[in-house]
């Protein structure tokens, strides 16, 4: 049996044939969670999130023209729903220690060491978007053209907006040691 591509797939889906969505559920179910998760730090959040996404996947269908790639497609669907999220959950921030430490769930305190443990507390103190571009480049590995093309900005302001973030990372890092 012949592999479809996710464009075709996708297109046979707005074409009424629901059960491929099955298989494009299939190859990115991981990575959407993946995605969520790096950005909430919340499980049951992140699954929720990726059934969000083929939710909406569903509902607009008919307006995917299989012009671009559908992992861009996608991706920007996901971002939408991320945003949706945060907006609805902006938990009260605080500059106290403690409370980042609360945020994280109790099986990455164990697994990881105090320093992975920081930086994710400096990872969660940041603004969604800068989150979002730091996911994207340094645990998704997306290249920096894809991640221009999916956020609608040039390959060297993506640069420049992962510098600023990283940047941003490190003096919130510094500031937790």
């Amino acid at each position: 049996m012949e592999t479809l591509d996710d464009n075709t797939t996708m297109l046979k889906v707005k074409a009424g044939d629901l059960d491929q969505l099955g298989l494009l559920f299939e190859r990115y179910h991981r990575v959407l969670f993946q995605f969520f998760y790096n950005i909430h730090h919340d499980r049951l959040a992140s699954e929720d999130l990726v059934q969000n996404v083929f939710e909406r996947v569903l509902k607009y269908r008919t307006r995917f023209r299989g012009e671009g790639a559908f992992k861009q497609w996608l991706f920007s669907i996901a971002r939408n729903v991320s945003h949706d999220y945060y907006k609805k959950s902006i938990p009260h921030q605080s500059d106290d220690l403690e409370y980042w430490k609360n945020v994280l769930p109790e099986e990455e305190k164990n697994a990881w060491g105090e320093e992975k443990q920081l930086l994710q507390i400096a990872m969660q103190r940041l603004d969604p978007k800068k989150r979002e571009l730091l996911t994207l480049s340094k645990l998704e590995g997306w290249r920096h053209q894809e991640i221009a093309t999916l956020l609608g900005y040039s390959e060297s302001s993506i640069k420049v907006l992962i510098f600023r973030a990283l940047q941003e990372l490190k003096k919130e890092y510094a500031k937790l040691i």
